[in-house]
């Protein structure tokens, strides 16, 4: 076994926390919650393949690899939105072009985090089909993942909530902020069918399984 001092710690995944602990906004909290989204579709996967009986979650299991990749992608755009967004706001108030570029760039932010919640919402989906035909042993696997889910949902809503709000104050026209209005709606709902479905989960802890 290697001496614990000699094991490299530099990996992708500190390397990127690093970078969110960083006050640079890129990555975000919009990214973040995208991981989240990306944790819970990897615990499902897991949860599908340890059902490999059941068609359905067989189905589950390709759907969901193909989401979470849809997830970690949309995390990447969203970095790079959310860096053209800082920039924008770091603009001197006095710039004659920072109010356009603030309502721009708060306007992509918006669809970018849309896009991670509409990922989000899929996954509410693929949660309850596995609920019913998941392997009833993974039970606690598949709550957490979908408290991982509940998180990233919220996250998703909260940060595409805070991008129109600057989006209208910055004048952005009705046309391009109604379907992301639509949208924080859809991600409430949805956030609403799975805290039902959490608490479902979670009192199947208690029963006996066996």
């Amino acid at each position: 076994m290697k001496d614990p001092a000699e094991v490299p710690t530099s990996r992708p995944m500190d390397a990127w926390l690093d970078a969110l602990s960083q006050p640079q906004g890129s990555p975000g909290g919009g990214a973040a919650s995208g991981v989240m989204l990306g944790i819970a579709a990897s615990l499902m996967g897991m949860v599908a393949a340890y059902t490999p009986e059941s068609p359905t979650a067989s189905e589950c299991g390709e759907r969901l690899a193909r989401e979470r990749s849809d997830a970690l992608r949309a995390v990447e755009a969203d970095g790079v939105v959310s860096a053209r967004f800082g920039a924008a706001l770091a603009l001197p108030a006095d710039d004659p072009e920072r109010d356009e570029r603030v309502r721009e760039a708060a306007v992509d932010a918006a669809d970018s985090v849309a896009t991670l919640g509409a990922i989000g919402v899929a996954l509410v989906t693929e949660a309850r089909a596995l609920a019913a035909a998941g392997n009833p042993h993974l039970a606690v696997d598949l709550a957490v993942a979908v408290e991982a889910l509940r998180a990233g949902l919220s996250g998703t809503a909260l940060n595409l909530r805070a991008n129109l709000q600057i989006a209208r104050s910055h004048d952005a026209p009705a046309s391009r902020l109604t379907p992301l209005e639509a949208d924080v709606t859809r991600l409430s709902d949805a956030g609403r069918r799975l805290a039902q479905l959490a608490e479902e989960l979670s009192s199947r802890l208690d029963r006996r399984v066996s």
